[in-house]
């Protein structure tokens, strides 16, 4: 939960052999959310995709493996919530800077 607008969260991914898929929805108030192809070899490396999540259209966001991924809060009081396809691990977590010039990310908040 993040009580302030232009709240960041990521670019967040999980190393294999912990990579893992995750749904996201935002149970209360708003995101700009963005997730960022991570697989070497793959025509999309570097390539984000980005849309708002909110909680009145109830929409999710299903990121497969191999993707960080991010959001900045649009509201107040938002509540993101994830599910995950496998357990959380320290040792495998790392992150990527949103604001890195060569993903081309515009946060509309931040």
């Amino acid at each position: 939960m993040s009580t302030a607008i232009g709240t960041v969260r990521g670019l967040h991914f999980q190393k294999p052999p912990a990579a893992h898929g995750k749904l996201v929805r935002v149970l209360n108030g708003a995101a700009y959310d963005v997730a960022v192809d991570i697989r070497h070899g793959s025509p999309f490396f570097g390539k984000h995709i980005d849309l708002i999540l909110d909680a009145v259209s109830a929409k999710m966001l299903w990121i497969p493996p191999g993707f960080a991924h991010g959001h900045c809060t649009l509201k107040s009081d938002t509540i993101v919530a994830y599910k995950i396809t496998d357990f959380y691990s320290a040792e495998h977590d790392a992150g990527i800077a949103w604001n890195d010039p060569d993903l081309g990310i515009h946060s509309p908040v931040a």
